[in-house]
């Protein structure tokens, strides 16, 4: 008999986004995200860290202080990563995403044409530029799915399907 206690396909893919935020170098927060395709093809991931070419080792990492001072102006998103080194058009595409979007990446995915979202973590809920982020998201049709947030998924699916 085959065996049945295999991740789903949101679990799988949660699982790339997750191993791609292990690469963030940012002390404090670490997020990954993973487009893949409607066929199940991983067309696009990334992490939040800062650009090509702008050292980790010269560039702030503080949260706080003078914005200048902070990491703040100068850390791409996971998301727009994930766009940026993406492999071909994402019309109708799914990305994941280990904490919801912020809306500047709300922008970008909807720009790209990203149908679908599975995230996690929703800890920013109550910010202003999420709540702007799901105001756009849900005027542009882009539906939003969260996932039980759990390092382990395969215990997360279990407590989630009553097994």
């Amino acid at each position: 008999m085959k065996r049945t206690d295999v991740l789903t396909w949101d679990e799988y893919f949660m699982g790339l986004a997750h191993l791609s935020a292990k690469r963030s170098k940012d002390p404090s927060t670490q997020v990954g995200a993973c487009i893949v395709s409607k066929e199940h093809r991983v067309v696009g991931i990334g992490y939040n860290g800062f650009p090509n070419g702008c050292s980790d080792d010269e560039f702030p990492w503080e949260r706080e202080g003078e914005f200048a001072k902070t990491k703040y102006p100068f850390v791409v998103h996971a998301e727009l990563n994930a766009i940026l080194n993406s492999t071909q058009n994402l019309s109708g595409c799914t990305i994941y995403v280990s904490l919801f979007p912020c809306n500047e990446c709300a922008k970008a995915i909807i720009q790209s044409g990203i149908a679908r979202i599975v995230y996690e973590s929703d800890k920013y809920a109550d910010t202003d530029g999420v709540k702007a982020s799901k105001r756009m998201l849900m005027a542009a049709n882009v539906e939003l799915v969260q996932l039980p947030y759990a390092i382990d998924l395969k215990v997360a699916r279990k407590e989630t399907m009553g097994d």
